[in-house]
């Protein structure tokens, strides 16, 4: 009997070894972003914790689509991780930390985060079969173009793209800009070709993309924070074991802090290097802007709740 279980042992006589799991991560942020850095964290520790029972391949740079496909592919089990900001196939109430001029800065927004308002923020989409593993910035959302936006009258009928975030189309909508939804990937062809005169990107992505060559004023306003929202199929999360359940939840909240921590010296190095490549850099006095949004705060209150809404910004406005 040793012998026959020293061959089965040797030739796989004695049925398959246990096959360890492969978790899909998606998003449409650059190989070289924060964000990518940030997935690669994830995953090696994933591993490490997991003791490489738990696989996870980064799909970067929108390789699995866009970031409304990729929450659609969550949401379908397709992907088994995703991170972006089109959330409507999750819950279009998380867009509610997308409200202008909500926040004021990031520590503000951290805060907010990890309350326990903001983390019922983070339940939304369970009942619709995600799970929120936390939120990575995505950041303060400014305007850029061929030139510095310094007042509201500089919006006015301007064609400007931006994601397909309804607060943000709102808010351009508010402000007199014409706003065109158009893939991420799509932003530089449209700003070469004129298709669209002007972006309001965060600051990363406008020097990632290389938007910097084709719209060369970037006005620092703050209007909008929007998130890089992560989130998993639960029948993904629920099939792993208890220990690896654990493994990915510890894995992410490290993560999250990492990311936090990177995030001003990021910034000042990103700013530095566009000026270094003949960007304009100002600074926009936002009190007219913000004088003009109270419509947008009035219409999705009607849409998610005004309960929702003002309980948001309470929170928010606890510094």
């Amino acid at each position: 009997m040793a012998l026959i279980s020293w061959a089965a042992a040797i030739f796989g006589l004695a049925g398959p070894a246990a096959a360890g799991t492969t978790l899909r991560l998606a998003h449409a942020s650059s190989p070289d972003s924060l964000i990518n850095q940030a997935a690669t964290k994830f995953a090696a520790e994933v591993k490490d914790k997991t003791k490489g029972s738990v696989d996870v391949q980064i799909f970067p740079n929108g390789q699995l689509g866009d970031e409304g496909p990729i929450a659609d592919g969550v949401g379908a089990g397709s992907i088994d991780i995703g991170l972006g900001g089109a959330v409507d196939a999750i819950d279009p109430r998380l867009n509610v930390l997308s409200l202008p001029f909500l926040f004021k800065d990031s520590g503000n927004v951290h805060k907010f985060l990890d309350s326990e308002e903001g983390k019922k923020v983070q339940g939304f989409g369970e009942d619709r079969g995600y799970l929120m593993l936390g939120v990575l910035d995505s950041g303060f959302r400014q305007f850029a173009t061929s030139k510095a936006i310094e007042k509201p009258a500089d919006l006015s009928g301007l064609k400007i793209r931006t994601p397909p975030n309804p607060v943000i189309l709102a808010t351009m909508k508010q402000l007199g800009a014409l706003a065109e939804s158009i893939p991420f990937g799509q932003v530089y062809t449209a700003l070469q070709s004129h298709t669209v005169a002007a972006v309001e990107p965060e600051m990363r992505d406008y020097y990632d993309s290389k938007w910097y060559e084709v719209a060369k004023n970037l006005s620092i306003s703050n209007y909008i924070w929007t998130a890089n929202w992560w989130f998993m199929n639960k029948d993904s999360f629920s099939a792993l074991t208890v220990d690896e359940q654990s493994a990915v939840k510890v894995a992410a909240a490290d993560t999250v802090n990492w990311y936090r921590g990177e995030l001003d010296q990021v910034y000042a190095e990103t700013q530095k290097s566009l000026e270094a490549k003949g960007v304009t850099v100002t600074k926009v006095d936002t009190a007219p802007f913000a004088a003009m949004v109270q419509p947008v705060y009035t219409q999705f209150s009607k849409e998610w709740g005004a309960d929702l809404v003002s309980a948001v910004q309470k929170q928010a406005a606890v510094n």
